[in-house]
């Protein structure tokens, strides 16, 4: 990840991730649908029926996860070792494992929403979201040690970074409890589009300079700047998901006036381990009140 491209390549997956969460919310604000669970459109039922089923959010997880990883390791030429050979011996490549845990995170988590949403027999949301929260609990952990070295521009750009990492991480904790609230689901769309854009600015700030001449450590107008150019980002971002959400509506609502959402026929997602057991205690206690005012009636 310490070239041009392992920042571009980890941030545009993550600025499309962030794009295609800020059409799901959208469809979610205009038709007034679930965050977790949203309702489909109806379409025919045929062989290709389960396609509409298929997590693509997990799934690209997975893919992008995998090959990321396959990347990091190809970059090292004498291969990915963890320690040498020398006594005493010595740990090799700390960035590189570093990296490499990173993207076996998100390996997993893209692997445990694919299981949820379409292999269990019904959709375990607690599970999903404690493993997107791990993996930013230790993605932030990685990236507070990754920056030991850093210094002037590149420490700046970094620290950016570990700031929308840390305000996603606190977003991601409080939906733990609070899992289809729209106000946090707005702001993780939008810091999932900021830390994708910025990882992609990173390389070219880092890497491949637009003026073709490095940013230097020394001058403080190079530091200042990179903060203003995430400021930009930042607004950017806010407009573009104000944007995506103008355009869904005005589609929506001119090209699909009559389009009714009906709301899927699978197994109910489950969302908390008290439900089940706090209906069934209503229960009880509405049949003993029942009993109550049956012997009521009954007596003189």
């Amino acid at each position: 990840m310490g070239t041009f491209i392992g920042h571009v390549y980890p941030g545009l997956f993550l600025l499309s991730y962030g794009l295609y969460q800020a059409v799901v919310v959208s469809k979610a604000v205009i038709f007034s649908d679930s965050f977790l669970y949203p309702s489909s459109p109806p379409r025919n039922k045929g062989r290709w029926a389960r396609l509409w089923k298929i997590s693509y959010g997990g799934l690209l997880k997975t893919l992008a996860g995998s090959g990321l990883i396959v990347y990091e390791i190809s970059c090292v030429k004498r291969g990915l070792i963890l320690m040498n050979r020398e006594l005493p011996p010595r740990f090799m490549y700390g960035k590189e494992w570093q990296h490499v845990t990173m993207f076996i995170l998100l390996t997993l988590n893209g692997c445990v929403e694919v299981v949820s949403k379409n292999l269990l027999p019904q959709r375990c949301v607690p599970l999903e979201k404690g493993t997107l929260v791990l993996t930013f609990y230790v993605l932030l952990l990685l990236l507070v040690s990754h920056v030991q070295d850093s210094a002037g521009v590149e420490l700046q750009v970094h620290s950016l970074l570990i700031l929308v990492v840390l305000l996603l991480m606190l977003v991601l904790t409080v939906q733990l409890w609070a899992p289809d609230t729209f106000q946090l689901s707005v702001i993780e769309t939008l810091l999932f589009q900021i830390m994708g854009s910025w990882l992609v600015q990173a390389g070219f700030i880092l890497y491949k300079p637009v003026t073709g001449y490095p940013w230097q450590n020394d001058d403080i107008n190079d530091i200042m700047f990179v903060t203003t150019f995430f400021c930009w980002h930042v607004m950017i971002n806010a407009l573009c998901l104000l944007g995506i959400y103008g355009v869904s509506y005005f589609w929506h609502c001119c090209y699909h006036p009559s389009w009714k959402l009906t709301g899927s026929r699978e197994a109910p997602c489950y969302t908390s381990t008290a439900g089940p057991l706090y209906k069934l205690l209503q229960e009880v206690e509405q049949s003993e009140k029942d009993d109550q005012a049956l012997l009521s009636k009954s007596s003189p």
